[in-house]
C-alpha cells in the first residue's frame, strides 16, 4: 500500500471502526449505569412501603424512633455503595475509551507520517523548501496534539479525583444524617 491515498483510506476506516468501538462500550456503560438506577429505584420503592407500613403499625414514639432509625442507618450504607457502584462504571467506561482513542492515535500518526514521507520521496525537484516547511508545520501540529492528549488525561484524572471526593463528602453526609436520627 504505497499509495498515499489508500493509507489515508485505510486510516480513516480504521479510525470509523475504534469510533465504532468507543461508542459501543460508552452505551455499554450507559446500559450498566441504567440497570443500576433501575434496581436501586426499585429496591428503593419496596423499602420505603416497608418503612411506610411499619411507620404506621407502631404504637408508641418508643417504637416509631426505632423505625426510623432502622430505616435510615442502612440508607446510609447502601448511599455510598451506589456512589461507589456509579463512580466504578464510570472509571471503567473512561479508561477502556482512553486506551482505545491512544491506540487508535498511535497508528493513525504512523500511517499519516508513512504517506507524508511517501508524499516527500515523490516530491519534484527544486521543492525542498515547500517540503520542509509542510514537514516542520506537520511536527508542530503533531505536538499540539499530543500536548491536546496529555490535558485531556490529566483533566479526566483531576475529574475522576473530584468525583471521588464528592462521593465520599456525599456519604459521609448521609452517615451523618442517619447517626442524627
Amino acid at each position: 500500500m504505497n499509495n498515499p491515498a489508500e493509507q489515508i483510506i485505510a486510516t480513516n476506516k480504521a479510525n470509523l471502526e475504534a469510533f465504532e468501538g468507543a461508542a459501543t462500550k460508552a452505551y455499554t456503560g450507559l446500559e450498566k449505569l441504567v440497570e443500576l438506577n433501575l434496581a436501586a429505584s426499585k429496591a428503593a420503592l419496596g423499602e420505603t412501603f416497608s418503612f411506610a407500613q411499619a411507620v404506621l403499625s407502631a404504637k408508641t414514639p418508643q417504637e416509631f424512633m426505632t423505625v426510623q432509625t432502622g430505616f435510615f442507618q442502612p440508607l446510609a450504607e447502601k448511599s455510598v455503595a451506589y456512589f461507589q457502584h456509579v463512580q466504578s462504571i464510570a472509571t471503567e467506561g473512561s479508561a477502556d475509551i482512553t486506551k482505545q482513542i491512544e491506540a487508535t492515535m498511535v497508528d493513525a500518526q504512523k500511517a499519516f507520517g508513512a504517506s507524508v514521507d511517501q508524499l516527500v520521496k515523490n516530491a519534484p525537484a527544486g521543492s525542498e523548501a515547500a517540503v520542509a516547511a509542510f514537514q516542520n508545520a506537520l511536527s508542530q501540529s503533531q505536538k499540539a496534539v499530543e500536548t491536546a492528549q496529555a490535558t485531556i488525561k490529566k483533566a479526566s484524572a483531576t475529574a475522576q479525583a473530584n468525583f471521588a471526593v464528592a462521593t465520599k463528602q456525599a456519604t459521609d453526609l448521609a452517615k451523618k444524617a442517619a447517626k442524627a436520627v
